[in-house]
């Protein structure tokens, strides 16, 4: 079968990114089928880009990868489902081939973003496996309604969703299909080691994209891959994994490992500001971790308690002084106006954050309210949203009497430290 995989997003925000997840689906489908791996970050004109590929490569089937729903940005919020909308049309006009829907941002949305975008059905959830069994029954004439995470439009979930214990099972992409932007060294290469999330934070999506049970790459098969794009020009690299150190022993490991190949890469990660002692932290100095990003999100134990973090501040405030002696950046999110919020616990999150001397910082003002969460719930019980609401088009939360306060506070405090503040993305 000729199966067409398209990378959505074109949006650069913080920096490019590559359409790993969908480059590892194509990675887990290539056998015994012609496959095409399009990313739409790197073509500039879309609408004859796409003549010439469908055109060209006649696909029996297309899977569309979407990585955002928007841009989390409650002041001007962009709704990024609307290029995506067009690019289902085209697709539509010039093939009569299946259109399938996966992602992150499809997972979160699975029915809603498949009725808005008018494609016949989309895989919630891993595609590696699922994706494999929908094309092999496909190809067969099958029955599809068993195959996991699949959603029918107009018919809803077919069949509950899976998650793949061994994430080794998984092949990892090489370049034959994540081919690189011509300046290799300027490429921040994504890594993921683990997927799952267990910590339940209020506002998260995590749980609800990748599962709640934490599940891992063996450390040889997570640096062997890095070594080979090393060998391909590659040298730097960011691991998504939303929680790097947990467990710490799982870190210490890869750490050890890329310590021992002696790469001779640059890398950073995201740290949950837990977990964290001088031994990891010297770690990641040797293995080559440059900077580290810590979700701390406020300063005050209260609001800390309402997100359902499992840290103190002062876990964090020492988790920062071991990584700024060991000369690793530090890169602080704060993440104001949740429920409990009040000004005087902004004002104590400010001058947290300011006590930190961070080398770089990221303020977001209102929390994006994703379906099946803590924060969804408290948000119905206020009145901010109804059951019935559709959370697709993106509601946000900011604590009653914050709403005009904030954002000029906010304004004002940045106006300050322009070298160190960096524009919001979430």
């Amino acid at each position: 079968m000729k199966v067409l995989l398209i990378s959505a997003n074109t949006e650069t925000i913080n920096m490019p990114t590559l359409p790993l997840g969908l480059a590892s689906v194509a990675a887990a489908i290539q056998k015994g089928h012609d496959v095409k791996v399009v990313d739409l970050m790197a073509e500039k004109d879309g609408s004859s880009f796409f003549n010439g590929v469908i055109e060209g490569f006649r696909p029996d089937l297309i899977g569309i990868s979407i990585r955002n729903i928007d841009d989390q940005n409650m002041e001007n919020p962009r709704f990024l489902l609307d290029p995506v909308k067009d690019i289902v049309a085209c697709c539509r006009r010039l093939s009569d081939a299946t259109i399938v829907l996966g992602g992150a941002g499809y997972s979160i949305f699975p029915e809603s973003t498949l009725d808005f975008l008018g494609a016949e059905m989309g895989i919630q959830g891993e595609g590696e496996a699922t994706f494999s069994k929908l094309i092999e029954r496909i190809e067969r004439g099958a029955d599809i309604s068993g195959v996991p995470g699949l959603y029918l439009r107009g018919h809803g979930l077919q069949c509950e969703r899976m998650f793949m214990r061994d994430l080794d099972l998984f092949p990892l992409p090489d370049a034959d299909l994540l081919p690189l932007p011509s300046l290799k060294e300027e490429l921040w290469m994504p890594v993921q080691t683990r997927r799952g999330c267990p910590l339940s934070c209020s506002y998260c999506s995590t749980g609800e994209i990748e599962g709640r049970n934490l599940r891992r790459r063996s450390p040889k098969s997570v640096v062997g891959w890095m070594a080979r794009w090393r060998e391909a020009g590659v040298r730097q690299f960011y691991f998504v994994d939303n929680t790097f150190n947990l467990p710490a022993s799982y870190a210490k490991e890869i750490c050890s490992k890329l310590i021992e190949l002696d790469l001779n890469i640059r890398w950073w990660s995201i740290l949950y500001p837990k977990s964290v002692d001088e031994e990891l932290v010297a770690h990641l100095a040797r293995a080559g971790c440059e900077q580290v990003s810590i979700g701390f999100e406020s300063g005050s134990e209260g609001i800390l308690k309402s997100l359902n973090k499992r840290f103190t501040l002062e876990e964090v405030r020492q988790i920062s002084k071991m990584l700024s002696e060991y000369g690793i950046r530090r890169m602080g999110f704060l993440l104001l106006g949740s429920p409990g919020e009040t000004r005087e616990s902004v004002e104590r999150s400010l001058l947290f954050a300011d006590s930190l001397k961070l080398d770089s910082m990221k303020v977001t003002a209102g929390v994006r309210i994703y379906p099946r969460t803590s924060l969804a719930k408290k948000a119905i019980e206020e009145g901010i949203i109804t059951p019935h609401d559709e959370l697709l088009f993106p509601r946000f939360y900011l604590a009653k009497g914050l709403e005009e306060w904030l954002p000029e506070t906010l304004k004002s405090w940045a106006a300050t430290r322009p070298h160190w503040m960096i524009p919001d993305y979430r």
